[in-house]
């Protein structure tokens, strides 16, 4: 039996959410500097000195700054939710780099249930709209929880359909671009608000940011990440509801399309994700025969090796600089090409990322920055 992670101190908390929010940390660098020191205290220490073997100087998240994040959540009556946290979703942890801490409002034991991402098109068509509202609700009553963007359209159509069959084990969970105390679009107001009270509202964002079109990815990673399977209701080809379809994919998660016309550009999409692999799926009894004991397989044949670059107490960096260029490189061939110990070089990079010279792509690349 595996022992509980020890209880987080307020300080250590705090320590975390400021080492996050500090310039050029992202959840890989995020973790390795965890794994390495111990502490977010120890790796806050430790960025100075490591930016400046990076070749910049380096100043992390002013403490003013945390502390105004920290009221600003409170008063919207959420909470934080860390990577070790016992109620932190299995699944979305199971992910290469799962955000590591996540603002929420509502009921977090909805993420220990069965779920489906229900995503489509912000401008669907009024039969994909009752077909998406139809399709959440009578998974809802089957007693699984119904995840969803928020967006206009097909979104809207599942989260108000999951609502309505809540009295029978399920739920609904709405993943936000925006901070937890912002609206996007400004109509969802009630809806947002509804699934915040009713069931679950989760944001990566800071309080107070506004939803800008790099958040997106990030949201629909989320979205792919917490659920056994995705559902395209109707998406437009390079739609971001094809994005979280090919996300959930690559995690190994099922991944599912309801056909439409193909004189329909909204429905291509899917007729392409179906074209491709993905589940024809026709009813809800589809769905659930589907995912019913399900035991995800990656559809990728990449996956980042993810080594413990503080593992030998790794102290200087690998000189990877000549290796890197414009066009991201998967993590291993440098590594390979470079010779070195895998912990010297994960070092080398996570200091260039601090020094805002790396940029970190999908699917465990990097790249210099442009």
């Amino acid at each position: 039996m595996t022992a509980a992670p020890p209880a987080l101190t307020r300080d250590e908390a705090f320590a975390r959410i400021r080492l996050l929010r500090s310039p050029n940390i992202g959840p890989v660098s995020y973790n390795q500097l965890l794994r390495r020191f111990g502490t977010a205290g120890a790796a806050l220490d430790a960025l100075p000195d490591l930016a400046a073997r990076g070749g910049a100087p380096y100043r992390p998240a002013k403490v003013e700054r945390i502390e105004a994040e920290v009221a600003a959540l409170r008063a919207t009556g959420g909470r934080y939710l860390f990577h070790d946290s016992p109620d932190y979703p299995a699944l979305l942890a199971s992910l290469e780099a799962p955000p590591p801490i996540l603002t929420v409002r509502g009921d977090t034991a909805l993420l220990a249930r069965p779920s489906v991402a229900v995503v489509g098109a912000r401008n669907a068509s009024a039969a994909a709209v009752k077909l998406s509202r139809d399709f959440a609700g009578a998974l809802a009553g089957r007693g699984y929880v119904i995840v969803s963007g928020l967006a206009r359209g097909i979104d809207s159509a599942a989260h108000r359909g999951a609502l309505t069959g809540m009295d029978q084990g399920g739920g609904t969970v709405g993943v936000i671009a925006s901070g937890i105390d912002i609206t996007y679009p400004p109509e969802n107001a009630e809806l947002q608000e509804q699934v915040a009270t009713q069931g679950l509202l989760i944001a990566e964002m800071p309080p107070g940011t506004e939803p800008l079109a790099r958040h997106f990815p990030h949201r629909n990673r989320i979205i792919a990440g917490l659920a056994t399977g995705t559902l395209v209701v109707e998406a437009a080809p390079r739609s971001g509801s094809l994005i979280t379809a090919r996300l959930a994919a690559e995690a190994g998660r099922e991944v599912m399309a309801i056909p439409g016309s193909p004189l329909d550009t909204r429905s291509q999409g899917c007729n392409q994700l179906i074209r491709e692999g993905a589940i024809l799926v026709q009813s809800p009894d589809d769905v659930v025969e589907l995912l019913v004991g399900f035991e995800g397989r990656p559809r990728s044949t990449f996956r980042e090796s993810g080594e413990d670059f503080a593992s030998g107490g790794v102290d200087e960096p690998a000189d990877i600089a000549g290796l890197l260029g414009l066009a991201p490189v998967a993590v291993d061939e440098v590594i390979r090409q470079s010779g070195a110990e895998a912990g010297a070089v994960q070092m080398a990079l996570l200091e260039m990322e601090l020094a805002g010279k790396l940029v970190r792509h999908a699917g465990g690349r990097v790249s210099l920055a442009g």
